[in-house]
C-alpha cells in the first residue's frame, strides 16, 4: 500500500510539472533570450559573460553563443523580443 501511495503521489507530480505552463520570468532579475524565445537568462550572468546586444536603445540577452550571431545577423527581427533599456553610464 505504501508503494501505491508513492507511486501515486510522485505521478501527481510529474503531472502536476508537466501542465504548470511556461516558466515565470522576474524581470528584475531574468528574461527570455532574445533568439530562443523558450529560454530564460539570469540578467546578471548574461551581462558579467557580455551574452548582451545593444539596438536602438534596448538591451538584448542570449542564452549561449549561438544566439549573438544571430541577432547581429538580422536584429530589425528579433526586436520585439524581450528587452530592457540600455543602461546609462556611469
Amino acid at each position: 500500500m505504501k508503494k501505491l501511495t508513492l507511486a501515486l503521489s510522485l505521478a501527481v507530480a510529474a503531472v502536476s510539472t508537466v501542465f504548470a505552463g511556461p516558466t515565470k520570468v522576474d524581470f528584475k532579475t531574468t528574461i527570455h533570450c532574445a533568439v530562443m524565445k523558450n529560454e530564460v537568462v539570469k540578467i546578471a550572468d548574461a551581462t558579467k559573460k557580455h551574452m548582451y546586444a545593444d539596438y536602438k536603445g534596448r538591451r538584448y540577452f542570449f542564452c549561449c553563443n549561438g544566439c549573438p550571431q544571430a541577432f547581429k545577423k538580422d536584429p530589425k527581427k528579433y526586436a520585439k523580443s524581450d528587452s530592457i533599456p540600455v543602461p546609462k553610464k556611469k
